[in-house]
């Protein structure tokens, strides 16, 4: 169920937000929409690609931050690290953009009267959570219209092509996550000369290399999996009764 209503000082005053990362609010997704502005902060950590709406079949960018579904790898650091970088589209609830002023769903489970960061001060003034919810919808607003015109020019270069990730794990599990899409770098090298300029005057050559950049970050991803499964076989190895199990 969703309520949204446009956000006013007046009858939301009380009003508080619990802003924490949490499995428990929809942060444990294991891909989730990106928008072409945040592609350098993602690369430090996330591959960055595209994906593909269910119900239309459009083409957008996303984050993955796991390898199936439900799981999300930097959960824990997201809430252990404020300065661990959270994609908008999870810091922006419970607020939607309408028009040119916020809304809220009162019925999204962040929305609360008692604790949490404050919207308004006593004077009725945007708290400072609240005025860092503005910012990030200036950076949504126009960068969602952004990256559909990039997707679009991509598209036109036949410049996406699927991507099919395989990893296996210590404990012997395969993951496959299909689905997926990245950068053709054969058809970006045959690119004539002209359409290169072009792209770099638009920032779209910087965005297609952040693309490619930020693959690596699937075997850091799959490594830091593992490395959780280790130390999970090694804390059962030394439990209490293990050996007798």
């Amino acid at each position: 169920m969703t309520q949204i209503v446009p956000l006013s000082k007046e009858k939301h005053r009380e009003l508080k937000i619990d802003a924490r990362a949490s499995a428990a609010y929809g942060d444990n997704r294991h891909f989730v929409q990106v928008i072409v502005n945040e592609f350098p902060h993602l690369l430090v950590h996330y591959p960055i690609l595209f994906g593909k709406e269910a119900a239309t079949g459009q083409f957008f960018c996303g984050a993955m931050l796991g390898f199936i579904e439900g799981e999300n790898q930097f959960l824990e650091d997201w809430q252990c690290d404020a300065q661990f970088y959270r994609p908008l589209s999870l810091q922006r609830e419970p607020f939607y953009a309408q028009g040119p002023e916020l809304a809220i769903d009162l019925d999204h489970p962040r929305v609360a009267a008692g604790e949490g960061k404050p919207l308004f001060s006593d004077q009725g003034e945007p708290s400072r959570y609240l005025q860092s919810i503005i910012w990030a919808f200036q950076d949504l607003v126009p960068g969602i219209e952004r990256t559909r015109i990039f997707i679009a020019r991509l598209l036109e270069l036949d410049l996406i092509e699927p991507i099919d990730i395989e990893v296996e794990f210590e404990d012997g599990t395969l993951r496959q996550c299909e689905g997926l899409y990245t950068i053709n770098q054969d058809t970006l090298s045959r690119l004539p000369d002209p359409v290169v300029l072009e792209l770099f005057r638009r920032g779209y050559l910087t965005l297609i290399q952040l693309m490619i950049a930020s693959l690596k970050q699937v075997r850091e991803m799959a490594r830091a999996k593992n490395a959780r499964l280790l130390e999970r076989t090694a804390a059962l190895a030394v439990a209490p009764g293990a050996a007798a199990r």
